[in-house]
């Protein structure tokens, strides 16, 4: 089973939320992890708000540290656009950025659109990930 690694700074927010995307959409059939560079204390209320809104509970999940042996689980990363910060990973697997802006302190419609863009990135990605 192919397994996709969501990376940002925090994770606390959009690799949190296309985690979740990711493991419901693909039904089975791929699954996904996410970590942090930089791991917060918590998922940002926000972002366990806005994926409430379309069903999904994430209440539960708690912010990891990326490490060498997440990074080895990988066969695609994903980095969430925290390229800006400096603080993204480099990795021996096939890696793209989403180039997402981070929803930590934005106002909750900044927040649901930011998951929105990540939902349908997550689409895409599936689209294009084969068993």
């Amino acid at each position: 089973m192919k397994t996709v690694l969501f990376v940002c700074v925090g994770n606390a927010g959009r690799s949190q939320m296309a985690e979740a995307f990711f493991n419901r959409l693909a039904n089975g059939r791929a699954r996904a992890i996410s970590a942090g560079t930089k791991p917060a204390g918590a998922v940002d209320a926000q972002t366990i708000e806005v994926m409430r809104e379309v069903g999904i509970d994430i209440s539960k999940a708690k912010p990891k540290a990326l490490t060498m042996e997440i990074l080895d689980q990988a066969d695609r990363v994903v980095t969430m656009g925290c390229g800006a910060e400096g603080v993204c990973p480099a990795s021996f697997v096939e890696t793209e950025d989403w180039q997402l802006e981070d929803p930590k302190g934005k106002p909750i419609e900044e927040v649901r659109r930011i998951r929105d863009e990540i939902r349908a990135g997550v689409t895409r990605l599936l689209e294009r990930t084969k068993d």
